[in-house]
């Protein structure tokens, strides 16, 4: 296998294992500042210990995510050091902010979160939980910024083979980065809904921790169902984007061979070729549909692969699939947010054992379905790794061999798997765990925050005939 392939198969792996832990960190972090607002408001034990929980959660998944974004900045230099040359003084200010600005944040106030609960104000602790979704939020903005400038590049222009950057707020704020940003932000939010409807399920079926169990699925479920019923006008507007400005990567979407009107849109189907080896897609479509989703009109012309020579096009069948995997899993989000509202509504939820169960194993498909835009969105820009600027097969690093790549893979695997091994160990023995039960006497706030509960300023309550709090 080539030097080439093999390095892209790295960064593959090693991107594509950083973003499992992305989306929950994220979503972890909305759950953290929901905990603490309610506790903040109501000086409940058990509200506390709710948000000590979804804290705990949230350390495992940022402790993992900083060991392995880590190495991504490593394999620029080592793997891809004609990309680094290129693009080095573009995506300096960018992974240089988010460092300060966001990584620096977000560390530093989780810092709070772990250890200040009896050292600082309720005010200050609660403001530390905003401040560490904020950080996260950030920490996304700043590399997707970065992200966005490879696929829609603004703001420079190229002195002796380099990109140099002319206009900080151009290649900022280029093209797709608000499209890009705020797809990618919900898509983690979600993964973070249904992580906690998901727990909250299995603790319904397994009789345990029932009143929290109860409060945070049916809080899991409302944050769901919004965000996936927001994701379709999100995506819809990424895709105007995408078919503005990279059209050649919508075709590949959609497997658009012939620019023309009437284009279909693929609701499933399988990317073949015609007799004369063009593309073909066969399966279930909506006649005239991508016309009308992009211009509003059966007239509307939607530029095809025909346009590019075949060297040029990205490969089909898997970017074709990612996407429409997505979108798919999109719309099954929503339906499943629905049915399970409909009977948290008629109060049955707890006896549907089977809805309980879907709860569980699909919480882990938000994660699969953002692993599948950004397939779809990184391979559906090949061959290049900048839009239009420079080729990925000419990125590499031209002194680094197969063989070093392939060892370093290896090594990467092998680590990666002990890690996740170790991450998955403690993130379910937590959840196992659960949040603390019991009328447990709170911990006491620090000095002159005391309130009239009581020198610690917290309320606390009976347990219920479940021994729930």
């Amino acid at each position: 296998m080539s030097a080439e392939m093999l390095a892209r198969i790295q960064f593959a792996f090693t991107i594509g294992y950083h973003f499992l832990i992305v989306p929950l960190s994220i979503g972890l972090g909305l759950m953290i500042v929901i905990a603490e607002s309610r506790f903040y408001r109501s000086r409940l034990e058990s509200d506390r210990a709710a948000s000590d929980f979804w804290i705990r959660l949230f350390t495992t998944t940022f402790a993992i995510g900083v060991a392995t974004g880590i190495t991504m900045e490593f394999a620029f230099g080592a793997n891809w050091a004609a990309y680094s040359r290129f693009v080095g003084d573009i995506f300096g200010a960018p992974l240089a902010a988010e460092g300060i600005f966001a990584f620096f944040l977000e560390s530093t106030f989780l810092g709070v979160l772990l250890f200040g609960r009896t050292r600082v104000s309720p005010r200050i602790y609660y403001a530390s939980a905003w401040l560490v979704f904020i950080g996260s939020a950030l920490s996304a903005l700043w590399i997707l910024i970065a992200n966005s400038w490879m696929h829609t590049p603004r703001g420079y222009t190229v002195e002796s083979g380099k990109a140099v950057l002319t206009d900080f707020w151009a290649a900022a704020f280029n093209p797709s980065t608000a499209p890009r940003y705020v797809h990618t932000l919900v898509a983690t939010l979600i993964a973070g809904a249904f992580l906690v409807a998901g727990i909250s399920a299995w603790y319904l079926l397994k009789g345990r921790h029932l009143a929290f169990a109860r409060r945070y699925l049916v809080t899991g479920l409302v944050v769901g169902l919004i965000l996936s019923a927001a994701m379709p006008f999100i995506g819809h507007w990424h895709a105007l984007e995408v078919a503005d400005e990279q059209p050649m990567k919508m075709a590949a979407f959609e497997s658009i061979y012939t620019t023309g009107d009437h284009a279909k849109l693929t609701l499933l189907g399988w990317v073949g070729t015609d007799e004369a080896g063009n593309p073909q897609t066969k399966g279930l479509a909506v006649p005239s549909g991508l016309s009308l989703m992009l211009g509003l009109s059966p007239n509307h012309v939607v530029p095809g692969l025909d346009q590019i020579a075949a060297t040029d096009r990205p490969p089909l069948q898997l970017t074709f699939q990612a996407y429409h995997l997505m979108i798919a899993l999109a719309f099954y989000f929503v339906a499943l947010m629905l049915v399970a509202l409909f009977f948290v509504w008629r109060r049955r939820i707890e006896t549907m054992r089977w809805l309980l169960w879907l709860l569980v194993v699909s919480a882990p498909l938000p994660v699969l379905a953002s692993q599948l835009g950004w397939i779809a969105t990184e391979v559906g820009r090949q061959p290049w790794i900048v839009q239009g600027l420079l080729r990925t097969a000419d990125a590499i690093s031209p002194t680094v061999s197969a063989g070093e790549i392939a060892l370093t893979l290896a090594l990467f695997v092998g680590l990666y798997a002990a890690l996740f091994v170790g991450w998955m160990a403690i993130f379910l023995r937590l959840i196992r765990k659960g949040p603390a039960d019991g009328a447990q006497p709170a911990p006491k706030q620090a000095a002159g925050v005391g309130t009239a509960t009581g020198d610690t300023g917290v309320a606390t309550e009976a347990p219920t005939a479940h021994g729930e709090v």
